[in-house]
Order: structure tokens, then C-alpha cells, then sequence
């Protein structure tokens, strides 16, 4: 076996035992745990989305039923016109600055909904208003669904912020996706973050 020969196969040894050494340290964390992050972004737009688009009709119904409790009707329909204006820019997961306005737009949006539904509980005939029932049921159910997709998505965030932060894969990360970022996650307190209280 001639020298040339055994070089070859040393380097070849070298690489396989190199591409070994990176698949088990799961050089593909960083991207796949990216994607995850990305996914759960969307559901929680999506919910919030879903939110939005039920409040004018909760809005007119309430407004038929209750024409003096136009202030909080009003602080309503701004707080979800401020979240609609709001314009995301598309580093908004590692943009401290956009992600709290984010934040604090959807728990104005929360706040407000909140005092609507206290003041409902003054008209007996809104509560028993078929369309108001249906339409508190679907908010209910996507303050819930609301909740489930922030929760996935801290947990995301969580699972990626940590593989940039730990060994080795902080390395694999440096080298193979220098641009990787640290995402931003929820910091609105706990008593902001519940779904408001209903009762009818």
C-alpha cells in the first residue's frame, strides 16, 4: 500500500468520523427548533386574528343593548384598531422594541374586551340574546386556544434560545448559522396573560 493510498484513507477515516462527530451533536437543532419557533409565531397570530375578527360583531350586538355604555364601546373598538394598525416588521421575534409594542397592544386589546364583558352582566336581556351567546362561546374558546398557542410558542422559543446558548451546539450554531438570533418570548405578567372572566 503506497503512501498516497494510506493519506486517502486517513482523511476519508478523518471526514466520516467528522460527519459522525456533527450528526450526533444535532447540527440541524438550530434550524428545525427555528422552524418550530416560526410555526408557533403563526398560531399565535392566527389566534389573535381570530380574536379580532369576532369583536365587531360582539360590538354592534352590545351596542343595541346597551347605547350608554358608550365608553367602553368606543375603548374597544380603539384598542382593536390599534392592533390591526399595528405594522409587524419581519425581525419581529429578535426585535425587543416591536415585540413588547406587540404585547402591549394584544393586552390592551385583553383589558378592554374584559371591562366589556363585566359591563354586559347589567342586561339580562343581552345575556340571553342567542347571537351574544354564540359569539361569547367563540371568544371564550379563542381567548383558550389563545393561551394553548402562547404557551407553544414559549415553549419554542425556549427549546431555541437554549440550543444557541448550550455546548456544543452553541458552537455548531457560531460556525454553521452565524446569523442565528435569540428570539423574544412573553413577558406580560401572569395576571395580564389570563383570559378574562365570563360569567353569565
Amino acid at each position: 500500500m503506497n503512501c498516497s493510498t494510506r493519506r486517502w484513507r486517513t482523511h476519508a477515516a478523518l471526514i466520516l468520523i467528522s460527519a459522525l462527530a456533527l450528526a450526533a451533536c444535532d447540527v440541524n437543532a438550530v434550524p428545525r427548533r427555528d422552524e418550530a419557533v416560526k410555526a408557533a409565531w403563526s398560531e399565535v397570530l392566527n389566534q389573535y386574528q381570530r380574536r379580532a375578527d369576532l369583536i365587531p360583531n360582539l360590538v354592534e350586538i352590545v351596542k343595541g343593548y346597551a347605547k350608554q355604555e358608550q365608553q367602553v364601546l368606543t375603548q374597544v373598538t380603539e384598542a382593536r384598531a390599534k392592533v390591526a394598525q399595528m405594522q409587524l416588521p419581519p425581525d419581529i421575534l429578535t426585535n425587543p422594541a416591536a415585540f413588547k409594542g406587540f404585547e402591549q397592544n394584544q393586552a390592551g386589546l385583553t383589558s378592554a374586551l374584559s371591562r366589556l364583558l363585566v359591563v354586559t352582566e347589567r342586561y339580562p336581556d343581552l345575556k340571553s340574546n342567542q347571537n351574544f351567546l354564540a359569539l361569547q362561546s367563540q371568544l371564550e374558546g379563542t381567548e383558550n386556544r389563545i393561551a394553548v398557542a402562547r404557551r407553544d410558542y414559549i415553549v419554542a422559543v425556549q427549546q431555541y434560545n437554549l440550543t444557541l446558548r448550550t455546548y456544543p451546539s452553541k458552537w455548531i450554531a457560531e460556525i454553521l448559522y452565524p446569523d442565528a438570533q435569540l428570539k423574544q418570548n412573553f413577558t406580560i405578567p401572569e395576571n395580564e396573560q389570563q383570559a378574562p372572566q365570563v360569567h353569565f
